[in-house]
């Protein structure tokens, strides 16, 4: 069964990315998971059809491309303990394990392989998500086509030049979903407050934002384009958009960005 798509961790992240690449078409023979809960191990053969077991081990040999999709802090100790499987051969190795460099990916597994490491976002849960790549030099162009079949099953795929963007993207994408959640809860609140009931200030909102979302992905403008577009002078969106940019909005988004972009580095200097 050699060339399976072995996935070590079948979490949420790797879970929508198997259910994504079996939508696509991926066979289910073609997929394998090591994940330690039952419970997950029996409901990813019962929903997905896939092989699972308890520990990498028993899945390492069958590999030709190995996803990483652990919590980063027990990642050292599953790759140091995977590293004696791979003697005859190095599969292509996908991380999307926040904040660990593909130096100590590739250390702990025993060096020497082709690594690409990635950094997707939740809306991957409902195949929505953008994921960020950055492959070392030992990955060869079809592996690089490999990982980035793999990202796309769940969302937009794009790739960057230094693995040290990664923290950039973390700070923008990775977390990002947080803070439009963040607004939307405050939106929320103030609608009710002008004396809507949470339910329908809550769909307001919602719809609202993703009617945003879509009109800015699909318009050949930039953001700052299509505000202006709906900004009639005098009128109620100049009055609200004069006190956000009055509480200097775009002064405490730099300054949260940047804030989550420093904890990007150092957590990466932690593993």
């Amino acid at each position: 069964m050699a060339g399976e798509i072995v996935f070590i961790g079948g979490g949420n992240m790797g879970r929508a990315l198997l259910g994504g690449l079996i939508a696509d078409g991926t066979p289910a023979a073609e997929l394998a998971v090591a994940e330690p809960d039952a419970a997950r191990r029996a409901a990813l053969t019962d929903e997905l059809g896939i092989r699972t077991a308890a520990d990498g081990e028993a899945l390492a040999s069958s590999a030709g491309v190995l996803v990483l999709a652990v919590k980063p802090q027990v990642l050292r100790t599953v790759a140091q303990g995977l590293a004696g499987h791979f003697e005859a051969h190095r599969p292509l190795v996908v991380s999307i394990v926040a904040g660990v460099t593909e130096a100590d990916i590739d250390a702990w597994l025993g060096g020497d392989f082709p690594v690409v490491r990635c950094m997707p976002n939740t809306p991957a849960l409902v195949r929505q998500g953008i994921s960020a790549l950055h492959a070392n030099a030992r990955v060869s162009a079809a592996q690089r086509a490999q990982a980035e079949r793999i990202l796309r099953a769940v969302g937009s795929v794009l790739w960057v030049q230094d693995e040290a963007q990664l923290d950039a993207v973390t700070a923008v994408s990775g977390s990002g979903p947080a803070y439009f959640f963040a607004v939307m809860e405050a939106m929320e609140q103030a609608g009710v407050a002008l004396g809507l009931t949470p339910d329908v200030s809550r769909q307001l909102t919602l719809q609202t934002a993703l009617g945003a979302a879509v009109l800015a992905t699909h318009s050949a403008d930039p953001p700052a384009t299509l505000r202006a577009q709906v900004t009639s002078p005098g009128g109620t969106t100049q009055a609200a958009l004069e006190v956000l940019q009055a509480g200097g909005l775009g002064g405490l988004f730099q300054d949260a960005l940047t804030a989550a972009h420093r904890r990007a580095g150092e957590l990466a200097r932690q593993s």
